[in-house]
């Protein structure tokens, strides 16, 4: 049977292949992964591979990701800050969450105890991105009430850099992190066995022999998923960038101007969109648009293909310079950055298809 269109081909051995690779980095400078599985929605083949790869502990944004993958040996972490209405689900089913709000954890405490578990807690601080975390001046005092509530252990403090303020991990704003562990230890005698220092974007300290000393985790989803760092967006030595590639079908092909006829006005998208006159070109749709993909995200391996844009349904394409003689019905591949598969992944419309052999 042949495959549906568009779709998104996983190859999972390239996924272990990845993962094994940045557990063995890290793991040299003294740091835990933990395997972050929200772009592919948790998708267990997904998950396995980098469990296979060396991931011991998998962390996801979404309760209904990780309900998906209750049954695998591994343990879960929550990345998002708790809904402290969902306290009783976050218990149940992760063993670790990243926390900023006192009130949460209280809730998740109350939870906890109802069903006689011990939850984990990180400590979230914001160093200077400004996404969640509690500021530095009140780390001393919530730490002091967090210790005292039943069935919550505080494992640790952590930070997020570059998701929002696009701040880079660099050895000061990390370097904060090991000075509050040090202040806890001093004040409250207090020793935890984790400091969490950001995501794959502090991947780039680990290679260049620059992470603080004492920073012991990091929370890594697109270094495995795509082969990079992205503080710079530097490719990762020995790791695979087409872990997953996109498929779409031609279902037009005509030459046409380059330009539209008729006076401009806004898109479907409320944008007014600018063209370039370039003559009579020869342009491609793909049966795949902004309700699937990220149109500025998506890379087609034949590098003499240009994106041009997309509506919600069409992705229009430029292949006039192609030494392929495209026609209806062909597919088309494409690479993704982190944005696109993010979306691809989530779309029911895509259809998703793993692969055990490397292309």
């Amino acid at each position: 049977m042949g495959k549906n269109y568009p779709c998104i081909e996983v190859y999972l051995k390239k996924i272990t292949h990845n993962a094994k690779r940045i557990v063995e980095m890290c793991n040299k400078a003294g740091i835990h992964v933990v395997g972050v599985t929200k772009v592919f929605c948790a998708e267990k083949p997904i998950v396995e591979s980098e469990i296979r790869g060396g991931i011991e502990l998998v962390g996801d944004s979404r309760l209904e990701n990780l309900i998906k993958i209750k049954d695998l040996k591994c343990r879960k972490m929550l990345l998002r800050i708790p809904m402290e209405r969902n306290s009783a689900k976050v218990v149940k089913y992760s063993d670790i969450s990243l926390n900023s709000e006192f009130c949460t954890i209280k809730a998740l405490s109350k939870a906890a105890k109802k069903i006689n578990r011990i939850h984990a807690v990180i400590l979230m601080i914001d160093v200077g991105d400004l996404r969640e975390g509690i500021l530095e001046k009140d780390v001393l005092d919530t730490v002091k009430e967090i210790i005292k509530l039943p069935n919550i252990k505080l494992c640790g403090i952590g930070t997020n850099l570059t998701c929002y303020g696009g701040v880079i991990p660099d050895e000061n704003n990390l370097g904060k992190l090991v000075k509050i562990k040090e202040m806890l230890k001093e004040q409250l005698n207090l020793e935890l066995p984790i400091i969490s220092g950001g995501n794959s974007s502090s991947i780039h300290l680990v290679i260049n022999g620059k992470m603080p000393k004492g920073i012991n985790q990091l929370r890594i989803g697109e270094a495995i998923v795509l082969g990079r760092e992205t503080a710079f967006g530097e490719d990762i030595e020995d790791c695979y960038k087409d872990c997953f590639v996109l498929k779409g079908e031609i279902v037009e092909i005509k030459e046409k101007p380059s330009i539209p006829v008729g006076n401009i006005g806004m898109d479907a998208f409320g944008e007014i969109p600018h063209f370039e006159d370039k003559g009579i070109r020869k342009r491609a749709i793909v049966a795949m648009g902004r309700q699937d993909i990220k149109i500025d995200g998506t890379f087609p391996i034949d590098k003499y293909i240009t994106v041009l844009g997309g509506s919600s349904d069409h992705l229009i394409l430029d292949v006039t310079d192609s030494k392929e003689n495209y026609d209806v019905g062909d597919v088309l591949e494409f690479n993704v950055d982190y944005g696109c598969l993010l979306q691809a992944m989530t779309s029911p419309y895509i259809k998703k298809y793993y692969m055990i052999n490397p292309q």
